[in-house]
């Protein structure tokens, strides 16, 4: 992905000077550093940041920057990534299931904190972990699963163990004498608080059954980014809801709390502007990026409705907006955005439409698919 040397003003300004006909992600590092300390002003323990998020070099040296002391990795390339850009931060290893070569390279690396929510996985990394690496506790998290409340898709689909595998997975790791601690995911873009403190009362039960203090809980991701007009994330209401539920639940004897935040910190520091392609005899619009591109968990999770359309010289288009159907440049028919998007009625072949909030789960999944994916990023001092 290309880079631009200019620092812009804002993406109104890109457009400007660029009239760029591929798609561009511009970014915005004092949002993501405001962010950052947002995060470690307000959540009660280490933050760490979920890198598969957006592993780009420039958000890994921004988050440093700002204070961000934790990453959460969960390959061997993004245990080097992190390695080699921020060698005194903490890496956590929190993908449960790896093969014995990717558990072999993390142990080489010095990785002391994993998840797991099998018995089978677990066996693997008793065959192969020490318990203490240069006088450290090894820590093995059993990760557990809920149903899935207030979130947009359910992580514990794919991952998690029961309560009742996690407890005595918990007694298993206390047993063998690692540092047994908890971990779980809420889920995608959670927006409840309450999902959060379900998930903290049962650790409390799951620890009760083992008969083992967790010495951390993680309490994993999901925490919001801003993709929907006029319903701003309430990070802080979440922040308070997970102090206060686990002070409750665990008193004198509260774990040491930790999140692994991906998108709720990374995603609003960007914009992705895209350009219209063809409106087909009025209605649907056709851009220069979809599902294939910078687009590409917008099926999965719904449309991102901060946008704005400008014309080629950066003016706001300001027609009432009336929705459209959205499709992609490639020649295939699941290259389109979820039912449909509001966009002003004056909008014509050649403006701009710029996604606010992208910028999680978009750079990263990028694909070359038709020979279309062409993407140059762009630094800006704000993005409105």
């Amino acid at each position: 992905m290309g880079q631009q040397k200019t620092v812009w003003d804002n993406p109104a300004d890109v457009i400007r000077h660029l009239a760029p006909e591929h798609p561009v992600m511009v970014f915005a590092p004092t949002v993501l550093q405001d962010r950052a300390r947002q995060f470690i002003d307000g959540f009660p323990g280490l933050v760490t940041y979920a890198v598969k998020s957006n592993p780009d070099e420039v958000v890994i040296q921004n988050l440093v920057a700002a204070g961000i002391k934790g990453f959460d990795v969960a390959s061997p390339f993004e245990i080097d990534l992190i390695g080699r850009m921020a060698p005194d931060a903490a890496r956590h290893y929190h993908n449960p299931v790896r093969g014995r070569s990717e558990i072999a390279h993390a142990v080489q690396q010095g990785i002391t904190s994993w998840s797991v929510d099998s018995r089978s996985e677990l066996d693997k990394l008793f065959d192969q972990l020490p318990t203490h690496v240069e006088g450290q506790g090894v820590e093995i998290s059993p990760r557990f699963k809920l149903p899935v409340l207030g979130a947009a898709y359910d992580f514990g689909s794919k991952f998690g163990a029961s309560p009742e595998l996690a407890a005595e997975l918990l007694s298993e790791v206390a047993r063998r004498g690692y540092v047994p601690s908890l971990t779980f995911h809420p889920g995608t873009q959670c927006t409840d608080p309450i999902a959060w403190e379900s998930y903290i009362r049962v650790a409390k039960d799951i620890c009760d059954q083992a008969g083992v203090r967790a010495v951390r809980l993680n309490v994993g991701g999901g925490f919001p980014s801003h993709r929907v007009v006029g319903v701003e994330p309430d990070l802080a209401s979440i922040f308070q809801e997970i102090g206060d539920t686990t002070t409750e639940m665990f008193g004198a004897d509260a774990p040491a709390l930790v999140c692994e935040p991906g998108r709720g910190l990374c995603a609003d520091a960007f914009s992705l502007i895209t350009r219209v392609k063809g409106i087909r005899d009025g209605g649907d619009v056709f851009l220069n990026d979809g599902v294939y591109g910078g687009l590409a968990e917008l099926p999965i999770i719904g449309n991102i409705d901060r946008i704005e359309v400008l014309d080629p010289q950066g003016n706001p288009r300001g027609a009432d907006a009336s929705g459209r159907v959205i499709f992609g440049p490639t020649c295939d028919s699941v290259d389109r955005l979820p039912g449909e998007l509001g966009l002003p009625a004056d909008t014509q072949e050649g403006d701009y439409v710029i996604f606010h909030g992208a910028g999680a789960y978009s750079t990263v999944t990028n694909t070359r698919f038709n020979g279309f994916g062409a993407m140059t990023r762009a630094t800006v001092m704000r993005l409105s």
